[in-house]
């Protein structure tokens, strides 16, 4: 079981990630991409990761904009593997 971090936690792990920001429970950053393509081309990838790491976000693709939102349900919050797959996805781009 991971550990829900703690608001001072959240505030530190987003200062490494300026993009991304908290919504809720949760963390969220939009992505645009030239074409739906490049778009899908990234959702895969973010997807091999995400199932190699068994920690899912959810997808929201729209054309060449994909949104990912992250929480892990089983803390009932952020976690540091919401911030791991955040700082992954963001390699990808």
């Amino acid at each position: 079981m991971v550990t829900k971090l703690s608001e001072n936690e959240i505030e530190q792990a987003l200062e490494r990630l300026p993009e991304w920001g908290l919504l809720g429970e949760s963390i969220q950053r939009t992505y645009e991409f030239p074409d739906f393509v490049e778009a899908m081309a990234f959702v895969n990838r973010v997807a091999e990761h995400a199932e190699a790491e068994q920690h899912h976000p959810d997808i929201l693709i729209r054309y060449n904009k994909v949104t990912l939102t992250l929480s892990t349900h089983d803390a009932g919050g952020l976690t540091q593997k919401d911030f791991d797959l955040a700082a992954q996805a963001d390699s990808f781009v």
